[in-house]
């Protein structure tokens, strides 16, 4: 939620990679980078989208094989990389089929089946990921952890190449700001209508993850590859960082990782509820909680 920003005399607001976004800038967007936005968006639903039979994704959970990665979308799976090793496993792209057997899948059955799959190690299924996914073996892909991140970015590149740095990109919560101050609410994670506190962002980003989105049954869209059910302990976070990627990959991290231990790796600020009521953040700008 968006509750103050620099003036903007142009909103688009539209719907794309299953959700809803709004772009502002200070001035009218041109069509020609609505045309560009909405055929990156595209693209990026054709290549990495779990919920098209078209997919390259779909392609990939029929055969194994090796599926070229365009070097735009390159960090986007390093990233993947970077967070199963730092998770010891437990942020990974292959909890695909498991999700889809629990309901959450194309036709969004939101119907457990009886027979949930495990979750396989990376290593045992992806073989190589530079500049191609090189699978042994037919596996469902999910990028979910950072994928509408990874699309809030290549959004947001288009418009400063198209000379714009003052904007706001905001991908149903992922959110990326320009070169002007923006203040966001945060969520609270069992009343949508409130907000838990507020923080600034400027030239860098926001995203938050939450275990009441995406609900269904006694399932929601965070699993823990151990036990192939729902994570439990955390309700809801919120990272910051240098870019919308990072933080939407961290946001679901911090469901099983202590912020200490992933800021070993990584530079960022977050807000993490647990279930228990406790509240653990760091001094992002301007960080203010209701608590």
């Amino acid at each position: 939620m968006i509750i103050g920003s620099a003036a903007a005399t142009s909103v688009w607001e539209f719907s794309a990679l299953g959700t809803a976004w709004d772009i502002a800038l200070p001035q009218p967007i041109p069509g020609e980078l609505r045309a560009q936005i909405a055929a990156e968006l595209g693209r990026i639903d054709q290549v990495w989208s779990r919920f098209r039979s078209d997919s390259v994704v779909a392609e990939i959970a029929r055969a194994a094989g090796q599926y070229p990665v365009a070097e735009s979308d390159q960090p986007m799976i390093d990233l993947h990389r970077r967070l199963y090793e730092a998770t010891d496993g437990l942020v990974t792209p292959l909890v695909g089929q498991t999700l889809d057997d629990a309901g959450y899948g194309a036709g969004y059955a939101l119907r457990p089946a009886d027979t949930v799959a495990a979750v396989p190690a990376w290593d045992d299924v992806i073989t190589g990921w530079q500049g191609a996914l090189s699978t042994s073996r037919p596996t469902l892909i999910d990028v979910g952890a950072c994928g509408k991140g990874f699309a809030v970015d290549r959004v947001s590149r288009l418009i400063e190449e198209a000379g714009f740095p003052e904007f706001l990109v905001n991908g149903s919560g992922d959110i990326r700001a320009g070169a002007a101050p923006h203040r966001i609410a945060l969520e609270h994670p069992t009343d949508p209508t409130k907000a838990i506190g507020t923080v600034v962002i400027e030239n860098n980003a926001i995203c938050g993850s939450a275990s009441n989105r995406r609900a269904w049954a006694d399932w929601h869209h965070i699993v823990d590859p151990r036990s192939g059910r729902p994570t439990r302990e955390v309700l809801a976070t919120w990272v910051i960082a240098d870019d919308t990627l990072t933080a939407d990959g961290l946001s679901t991290a911090l469901f099983f990782c202590p912020p200490q231990q992933l800021l070993s790796d990584f530079r960022f600020d977050y807000v993490v509820v647990r279930a228990n009521g406790s509240v653990e953040h760091s001094h992002a700008r301007e960080l203010e909680l209701f608590l």
